[in-house]
């Protein structure tokens, strides 16, 4: 708190009644990093809007306030403003009024941006004040048509990606347009709190691609002769093999973008148009969530931090890819560490960095894969393992008897729902007796996304879209559900994630069903009957609550789950 209430940001909301001293408090709970604005917070909170909260800030300085940017910036003044001070400070050139260069900021009270600016530009400058996101998307469009314009008037032969040669493409890496080019789709991505960024090569155009809280959305795109230079671009940063073009690749590194170190994941594919990349964004100064905020009702989140607390044990957590479950089990491992107990974990690759913790990374060319790898880790003497996945009956065997001599055990499967994960040890050829001797617990999980609090529409359901989530027709006039819809504070009505959650306890009916060899949906029926709520069910009561919807909830959860 001590930390907000330094902030003048903080004082001069308070100031105006836009925001309380108590919901301050709460913003400063929810903040587990400092990457994070505070405006971000109070957004993604409902707190307060992105309009409300500049035009607060520019009424309080006496500044203008611009709630949108111009479509068209003078490419004559964006060049006095280099992209790269641009992204880092999200500032934006707008007009020049009577030889004054006209800036739009998010954070006017950040006086030395000006002054840098001044001596950049060598002239006078004022500020205004604009909403963050359209700042953010007016140095996307301003500065990515910049330097296409630029780009075209590069020389450019038509020559066949197949044919060109290793130099030819090296060069073309790292022509200076085109390291900026790059730098601005990875920089846009990060204000866009993108997980992915998709370079695909189509016939007539190279088409990029951001996703941001688990759905795709198209970005400024490169012209289409731009993709060997691009592609090269990242493989080099990345320490690939830019001759090989025919073969897929992996590889990784670790950038700086403005203020935020971001662990780069890349993988190429050849397609039938050139080599695709998907780009993975880890951002190592975000910090690690707390099992608080994960979204866990009020009962599962209490039987799991009984169940992390157990001295020995393995706890599955499953789902598909994105998921969410490494960062649930992460949550879990920093909930009970201690500095009296080890922990150690190997993962393809570490995502978040865990205090205390002994964090291994797979690393297959040289022979350390999971099962390589755990088997040392229990020579160690740990007191918690987390091993990333378990994909074969190798690795599951060592896990499981890591379990059963006193270890507690977190890892994930690839299932469908929790009592798929029982089953799919199973044919993974472990032993009835040994899954039913080890298993304690099974969390299966999805990730929705959260309507924007700013902008949500309420709407009366008819009785076919209550049936989606199995709520009984005749309830329909009682209830009021929300719909997307979108304003300055979101991209398309939605604003963050949260979990629905399933949560089996191995308790001594599952066990039993376990030995009996009982298929997953007859071990799923009875932990139904015995009370356990479902992915649907749990997304259905945060649909009744107003937090999401119910295309949003069908998207990620089957229809048959209830």
């Amino acid at each position: 708190m001590a930390q907000l209430s330094s902030d003048p940001l903080a004082e001069v909301l308070v100031g105006a009644g836009l925001v309380s001293r108590d919901q301050l408090e709460a913003v400063s709970a929810s903040r587990n990093n400092d990457v994070e604005r505070l405006d971000e917070t109070l957004v993604r909170l409902g707190l307060a809007s992105e309009e409300d909260i500049f035009s607060t800030v520019a009424s309080h300085l006496g500044l203008e306030y611009v709630a949108e940017t111009d479509r068209d910036i003078d490419p004559e003044l964006l060049a006095q403003v280099p992209s790269e001070f641009a992204m880092r400070h999200q500032v934006v050139p707008l007009r020049e009024e009577d030889h004054t260069l006209v800036v739009a900021m998010a954070d006017p009270f950040d006086l030395t941006v000006l002054d840098d600016l001044r001596l950049l530009t060598r002239r006078d400058v004022r500020a205004v004040v604009s909403p963050r996101r359209k700042i953010a998307e007016a140095i996307e469009r301003s500065y990515m048509a910049k330097m296409f314009r630029d780009i075209d008037d590069m020389q450019r032969e038509d020559v066949a990606e197949e044919d060109l040669e290793i130099a030819d493409l090296q060069k073309m890496a790292r022509e200076a347009l085109v390291i900026k080019l790059v730098n601005l789709i990875l920089h846009q991505a990060i204000q866009e709190r993108a997980s992915d960024v998709h370079v695909e090569p189509q016939e007539r155009e190279l088409r990029v691609r951001y996703r941001v809280d688990g759905v795709l959305h198209d970005a400024s795109s490169p012209p289409r002769h731009l993709h060997p230079a691009v592609i090269s671009r990242v493989k080099i940063m990345c320490d690939m093999d830019i001759a090989e073009r025919r073969l897929p690749q992996d590889g990784r590194v670790r950038i700086r973008l403005g203020d935020r170190m971001i662990d780069l994941r890349v993988s190429t594919i050849p397609t039938l148009h050139g080599e695709s990349a998907v780009i993975r964004l880890l951002d190592r100064s975000a910090g690690l969530m707390r099992l608080t905020e994960l979204g866990m009702p009020d009962d599962t989140f209490d039987e799991f931090r009984q169940l992390i607390r157990r001295p020995h044990g393995i706890i599955l957590a499953t789902g598909p890819t994105g998921s969410g479950k490494s960062t649930t089990l992460h949550a879990g491992l920093h909930e009970v560490y201690s500095p009296e107990k080890k922990i150690i974990t190997i993962e393809e690759p570490v995502e978040y960095e865990l205090p205390g913790a002994n964090q291994i990374n797979v690393r297959r060319e040289i022979g350390l894969t999971f099962a390589s790898g755990l088997r040392h880790i229990v020579r160690q003497d740990p007191d918690i393992i987390m091993v990333g996945e378990i994909r074969d009956g190798e690795t599951a065997d060592i896990a499981i008897h890591a379990a059963l001599t006193g270890h507690l055990v977190f890892s994930t499967v690839h299932t469908n729902d929790a009592a798929g994960a029982v089953t799919r040890l199973l044919d993974m050829g472990i032993e009835p007796y040994l899954a039913a001797s080890s298993l304690i617990g099974v969390l299966a999980q999805r990730l929705v996304r959260l309507l924007c609090p700013n902008c949500k529409e309420p709407f009366q359901p008819t009785p076919e879209e209550l049936g989606e989530i199995a709520v009984p027709a005749d309830q329909a006039d009682t209830i009021t559900l929300y719909r997307a819809a979108a304003c300055d504070s979101c991209r398309d009505g939605y604003l963050g994630r949260t979990g629905v959650f399933e949560f089996l306890l191995g308790d001594d009916e599952v066990t039993r069903q376990i030995l009996d060899k009982a298929s997953a949906n007859e071990i799923k029926q009875r932990a139904v009957a015995k009370g356990m709520r479902t992915l649907l069910a749990d997304g259905r009561t945060k649909v009744l609550d107003g937090m999401t919807t119910i295309e949003e909830l069908m998207r990620v959860c089957q229809r048959d789950e209830i």
